[in-house]
């Protein structure tokens, strides 16, 4: 009797690291029938920017995911759109959002940088794509906590140019302050089954066939306080690697609608050629590089007052 007793439990343990194997092997973030649900805990603040938005509170935010070796498109942003702090009368804060490097000397480069330019949010989660909703929801966690003063908050990639002007513009020209969610809209997306692609997600992770309405995590604009609702409901999200599904997720149980910025289109998450009328009414454009925003920034400023042809 203890003998086949002994190799039940041999013969379940068994089992049991098969199932781990295999779901480890799937990626699967389940385990005994339960989603792995996102946590505010993930990590400590390691670094924190220099912002008093209770005494100076910023109209616009700009939250520029990056990794820790990316330093010169950093400094090619602080050079160019992210030198802005004052547009139409109204404040302007560029910060930073970063993981963690394993490499000693980058650590204490991002750490130096910090001090230098005060503009780093950074935890200690490891800064790989996957990880990619942490430090989203890093940024939207110190909106929450340090910021919820600030009017508006964009997010967007360090590979991205901005027009902060035109983006001014129109959500002063919007005049909305609550419940609002504008970006590259995409309103009818489905899971990409495919292993070999970077953006897969297995039946495991989001079991339905269409994803909820989100915005292109290229580039997104939102209202103050959704930065705080999506915070608040996010713990009861399942968690989910591509985190503009997964902010598309908190909406969508928040019941906010996405919204168009503009009657024309202003995001450009595929890119755009570049000509300096063009890019004075967009917002955002992807696949810019640090040389070639050098370039752009310098040619929008040196024809400012120089008039277009009319469309």
């Amino acid at each position: 009797m203890a003998s086949a007793r002994m190799r039940w439990m041999y013969m379940s343990l068994v089992a049991l690291g098969a199932l781990c194997l295999y779901f480890s092997m799937c990626d699967m973030p389940v385990f005994g029938g339960e989603l792995f649900v996102f946590k505010r805990d993930s990590g400590k603040f390691l670094q924190l920017p220099d912002a008093d938005c209770q005494q100076d509170p910023p109209f616009l935010v700009l939250l520029v995911t990056s990794s820790p070796e990316q330093e010169f498109a950093r400094l090619a942003i602080r050079s160019t759109w992210g030198r802005e702090t004052e547009v139409r009368g109204r404040r302007v804060k560029t910060l930073f959002l970063l993981g963690t490097s394993a490499r000693k000397h980058v650590a204490e480069a991002v750490a130096q940088e910090s001090r230098q330019h005060r503009d780093v949010i950074q935890k200690d989660f490891v800064d790989v794509y996957f990880n990619l909703t942490l430090k989203t929801m890093m940024g939207i966690e110190w909106v929450h906590r340090f910021c919820p003063q600030a009017a508006f908050v964009m997010k967007t990639d360090s590979d991205m140019f901005i027009n902060v002007h035109y983006l001014t513009e129109l959500l002063l020209r919007r005049n909305r302050t609550s419940r609002f969610f504008t970006g590259y809209l995409k309103m009818r997306e489905y899971p990409i089954r495919q292993r070999r692609s970077k953006w897969f997600v297995s039946r495991y992770e989001y079991p339905w066939d269409r994803y909820p309405p989100f915005c292109s995590g290229t580039a997104y604009v939102f209202s103050g306080d959704v930065a705080s609702r999506v915070y608040n409901v996010s713990e009861s999200i399942p968690f989910l690697k591509l985190e503009d599904v997964f902010v598309g997720l908190c909406l969508k149980k928040l019941d906010i609608g996405l919204e168009e910025l503009h009657s024309q289109q202003t995001f450009f998450p595929g890119g755009l050629s570049f000509s300096t009328c063009r890019f004075r009414k967009i917002v955002a454009c992807h696949f810019v590089g640090p040389q070639k925003m050098l370039l752009y920034w310098r040619a929008l400023e040196t024809s400012r007052g120089e008039e277009c042809p009319a469309e």
